[in-house]
């Protein structure tokens, strides 16, 4: 991967630094920036490595006898020359870049020192440099000399011209056992400097890349990282490390060193006031930490399995800690007003699809008033709503650019609302939490992933007043990442299932649904429809009349190369059980009550769920539930055997099918657990029953 250094000495306009970055990031390049700007005034969502200010008028800030009679391009270099950060960036750069002509001369000097980089005054120079480098190492394809291999591997580092380095991490030779284990043996050796080192492993990473290494990728930036004492590059190749892995669908090797480096240097920045530096590396910790590769994409998870000691390096870092520091709100929430309607502000971010019955109940309801807010379309709103790295920046430094736009543009919002309602406990409710909230009542909605990202340490519960899970297991999970939480001074908890029309599902099944399995909604890893397929088999080893029913969408293979890899296995199954009829795909439908009359048993196979609203569908239905105890939850107080009958719920796949024949055995075992399950599911879930619920926390003293 490329590092590139900019260098602009004047403040360049926002529009084309925006552009610059992005060409070059479209490169796959890292871009580092040193710049006559204050961090505030960076353009919303420029996506940099890194940044270092400078003043805008150098000359000031060099007092110097020399300084007066130099040029500006001198006066420059005389106040670079000794800012560690520069050296270090620049020691590690391929291509030094200056962005106006006061640049020029630094970069030539900053060239002498590093000459194995290019310099280059302009982006389209640069860009065009980083296009002869990548010529240059797919060029390769031979081994070095004997002589070279044979001798002192430090000696080979040091001594090797940049060209052979370029030949030998080429992609033949990456793909031989050979050249990868001399290449990452030699990233061991003692005694070579760390920028060496560094640049080394780049450039071998970037060899196995090309070779279609992902694990050997890793392992040399692991490699190198496991012999530099320095915090800084160190945390750099670990996180890089991390990062190529879980872009490739793995789980990285050294994920908890990786997050404690990251942390780290955080720390360090945010110990010397560099509140956009320290916000950048949280970042990248939580970027690798929560991943969706590691617990969304997966069938298990390092966060469920243990959580105090998935997140326990964010609560030894000081900057991870000031980011999730309450800041409490200046004044309580004022009582529901007398004499008008509540006012109530419903928001959420795209996703609204458990909100409809909720709106249209308080939209007919004459004692309150409705404001809906989608923040991903709000003009105002929806570049400030999910940027993350720019709002820890605010969590850690208490006022910047970013904290200031929310404030004026959340204000009209929080003033109008006498209760604000928002759903998923993501980016809008850290949004939301951004901001003092006045007297309005925060009330936010804990669904169930959201608590496998980054959101449950970015949002400020002290200023929400009522937090609600859709489940309790759901909540157990959260207050176990989440101290403030538990310690009593946090918001009122509330379990309020989802607002769902159940009666609507209640169909007349067609006669050969007893024999016909289904599952409703299978367009995620967490869904884990294999095991599915794992209990049609053992039915079908039975009795041959048994199908699976399978209803919606498949896996999007580009979220992920885990999806990927997971959808890919389970096409095979499929491949296998379609041609005879075992399996059928029903695809996306808008019809599910339809699809609901030909399935006479529900299926929940997932590793994870909050409330599975598929499966309650079903059961509404009168279709028997089949309930697998979700692992990421099985064992503990609350889990899939708390939510729903215990004789729903299966341990294994020969459980499920043992409870598959027991209650389809008869057309009258089959009709009667059917009935029952139905009855249950419309008196306890349905949103005549649940509407109750959520009046009390609304329009009541919850």
């Amino acid at each position: 991967m490329t590092a590139v250094l900019l260098i602009a000495a004047t403040p360049p306009q926002p529009a084309v630094l925006s552009a610059s970055v992005r060409q070059l990031r479209a490169t796959g390049a890292r871009v580092h920036l040193v710049a006559a700007l204050d961090a505030d005034d960076l353009p919303d969502g420029l996506d940099l490595d890194g940044f270092h200010a400078m003043p805008a008028d150098v000359s000031e800030a060099t007092p110097r006898r020399r300084a007066v009679k130099a040029t500006p391009g001198e006066r420059v270099w005389m106040h670079l020359r000794r800012q560690a950060w520069l050296r270090e960036r620049a020691r590690d750069a391929d291509v030094l870049v200056a962005l106006d002509a006061h640049s020029v001369y630094t970069v030539w000097r900053l060239a002498q020192r590093n000459q194995g980089a290019d310099a280059r005054f302009g982006v389209t120079a640069a860009l065009q440099a980083i296009a002869e480098r990548g010529d240059k190492r797919a060029a390769g394809h031979v081994l070095p000399p004997a002589h070279l291999v044979a001798g002192d591997v430090k000696k080979l580092i040091r001594s090797t011209p940049r060209r052979v380095i370029n030949t030998v991490t080429a992609k033949p030779v990456m793909r031989s056992g050979a050249g990868a284990r001399l290449w990452l043996s030699a990233l061991k050796a003692p005694k070579v400097p760390d920028p060496v080192r560094v640049k080394v492993a780049y450039q071998i990473a970037d060899g196995m890349a090309w070779a279609g290494r992902p694990a050997d990728e890793a392992k040399a930036l692991y490699a190198a990282a496991s012999k530099i004492k320095s915090l800084a590059p160190r945390a750099r190749l670990r996180g890089e490390a991390a990062k190529r892995e879980l872009a490739a669908g793995l789980a990285p090797a050294e994920l908890t060193p990786a997050v404690v480096d990251l942390l780290g240097l955080a720390d360090r920045y945010y110990r010397a006031r560099d509140h956009w530096n320290a916000a950048e590396y949280v970042h990248r910790a939580m970027n690798v930490a929560f991943n969706r590769v590691l617990h969304i994409d997966q069938l298990t998870s390092p966060l469920a399995a243990d959580p105090d000691g998935f997140v326990a390096p964010f609560r030894r870092s000081e900057a991870a800690r000031k980011v999730a520091a309450p800041l409490g709100r200046k004044t309580p929430a004022a009582p529901r007003p007398t004499g008008r309607p509540l006012r109530l502000l419903i928001a959420t971010s795209a996703n609204d699809n458990f909100l409809p019955l909720i709106r249209e109940h308080y939209e007919q309801h004459p004692d309150v008033e409705v404001r809906y807010l989608d923040l991903a379309v709000n003009p105002s709103l929806k570049s400030l709503t999910w940027a993350s790295k720019p709002m820890l920046e605010y969590r850690l430094a208490d006022d910047t650019t970013h904290g200031r736009k929310t404030e004026q543009r959340l204000r009209p919002h929080l003033d109008w609302a006498d209760t604000v309602f928002v759903d998923w406990c993501v980016a809008p409710a850290g949004l939301f939490t951004l901001v003092d909230p006045g007297d309005a009542r925060i009330i936010v909605r804990l669904h169930s992933y959201e608590a496998l990202t980054r959101w449950p340490h970015m949002v400020d519960f002290s200023r929400i007043d009522d937090l609600v899970f859709v489940a309790n297991h759901i909540r157990d999970l959260t207050t176990s990442l989440v101290p403030y939480l538990r310690d009593g001074n946090g918001p009122r908890m509330h379990v309020l299932d989802n607002a769902m029309d159940l009666k609507g599902f209640l169909v007349e099944k067609e006669p050969e649904a007893r024999f016909q399995l289904g599952m409703v909604g299978i367009n995620q890893v967490a869904k884990d429809p294999r095991w599915a397929v794992e209990v049609l088999r053992r039915l079908r080893a039975q009795d041959e009349r048994y199908r699976l029913l399978l209803v919606g969408g498949e896996m999007d293979p580009d979220v992920s190369v885990a999806t990927k890899d997971y959808l890919t296995a389970f096409r095979g199954d499929l491949a296998e059980l379609e041609p005879s009829g075992a399996v059928r795909r029903f695809g996306s439908t808008n019809d599910v009550p339809k699809a609901l009359a030909q399935i006479g048993v529900i299926l929940s196979t997932s590793v994870r769920e909050g409330c599975h609203c598929g499966l309650m569908e079903g059961a509404a239905s009168a279709a028997v539930p089949v309930v697998r105890d979700w692992p990421f939850f099985a064992g503990r107080p609350n889990s899939a055997r708390t939510l729903y009958p215990q004789d729903w719920v299966v341990g294994s796949p020969e459980e499920a099918a043992q409870r598959v024949l027991d209650t389809t055995g008869t057309e009258e075992a089959w009709h009667e657990t059917g009935r029952r399950a139905s009855a249950h599911a419309l008196s306890a879930w349905d949103w005549s029953a649940v509407r109750h619920d959520f009046d009390r926390l609304i329009l009541g003293d919850a």
